[in-house]
């Protein structure tokens, strides 16, 4: 391992992983109820891959990730409008938790503040826009 991480870092690890099982178990849930549609489809992808990002900075750091407690506890929408405006609270809500509260407590870390950065943006720039434009179609 690359070292021990102290408590807080640890704890902000932990937070960015469950907010993107979150994320994940949603979206999943969304396209099971109501299909494989955009954005969704494509979005989810990207859960996966942020959340393989983050587990990759438990093993560099000797940690244990926990298991993702939000798969098939999820409540959907009834409709895509509704599913998308979600998606874009969800994104802004995202994107705040890494400015606001995730990326001050690992800012000694440069990794990990490299990827909750990536993540942030992810959120904002790309998934955020996604989720407004399939809100008013």
């Amino acid at each position: 391992p690359a070292g021990t991480l102290p408590k807080d870092v640890k704890t902000a690890l932990d937070k960015a992983l469950d907010d993107e099982y979150k994320a994940y178990s949603t979206y999943q849930a969304i396209i099971t109820k109501l299909g494989s549609t955009r954005p969704f489809s494509m979005i989810i992808g990207a859960e996966e891959q942020h959340i393989a990002q983050l587990k990759s900075i438990y093993t560099k750091y000797g940690e244990i990730p926990k298991a993702n407690s939000y798969l098939g506890k999820i409540t959907v929408p009834k409709t895509l409008a509704d599913s998308c405006k979600a998606g874009v609270e969800a994104e802004i809500a995202n994107a705040s938790l890494y400015e606001r509260e995730l990326l001050p407590l690992v800012k000694n870390y440069p990794d990990i503040s490299q990827v909750f950065t990536n993540l942030m943006q992810a959120s904002a720039l790309k998934h955020q826009p996604a989720f407004e434009r399939c809100a008013t179609r």
